[in-house]
């Protein structure tokens, strides 16, 4: 599938304490295809990383600031994991924004482990059909949503998966999934 996504523009939402593997695997899955990227956060800068949420990974510059930002900037939008990186995200009414209008737009989003809490934010997981890291499967339940364990998992252009240990079949999908629309 060789430039699959040449032309297409991608957003990665995240801040500190971003999964590192969450981020730099999609993203480079992406790149690969022929998607232009960039790293959006909450302030410009570097965000800091991390390896199972506990040891500190390297950092990323960021290119744009989330309040600088418009849906029609991008034509797809990935949301990693890690347990801290959609927490700062969910609290941040730009980033909430964002993620809220991307996905009532009907833009192709990947979302991954613990990445779900800034959909439920949003408030756009009513109705949705998803997989989370299971930990916050039932804050997705009570917004609305329905959770099945499974490797991944696609919604009308919403791609979902657990953990790292499904991010062979995640980085696939989402190619599949942000090449289709």
């Amino acid at each position: 599938m060789a430039n699959a996504l040449q032309g297409r523009r991608v957003a990665i939402l995240a801040a500190d304490g971003v999964e590192q593997v969450e981020l730099e695997k999609p993203r480079q899955a992406v790149l690969d295809e022929g998607a232009t990227v960039e790293l959006v956060s909450l302030d410009t800068g570097e965000i800091q990383a991390m390896n199972g949420d506990i040891d500190k990974g390297e950092k990323f510059a960021v290119d744009r600031k989330v309040a600088d930002v418009r849906i029609g900037d991008f034509d797809a939008l990935l949301l990693p994991g890690g347990t801290m990186n959609p927490d700062n995200l969910r609290t941040d009414p730009a980033a909430v924004k964002f993620v809220g209008d991307f996905v009532r737009a009907g833009k192709p989003v990947g979302v991954i482990c613990h990445g779900p809490w800034t959909l439920v934010e949003a408030d756009v997981v009513r109705g949705r059909t998803l997989t989370s890291y299971p930990s916050i499967r039932t804050d997705i339940r009570n917004a609305g949503g329905t959770v099945v364990d499974e490797e991944v998992v696609v919604d009308n252009g919403l791609v979902s998966s657990r953990n790292p240990d499904d991010l062979p079949a995640f980085c696939r999908t989402v190619v599949r999934e942000f090449a289709g629309h």
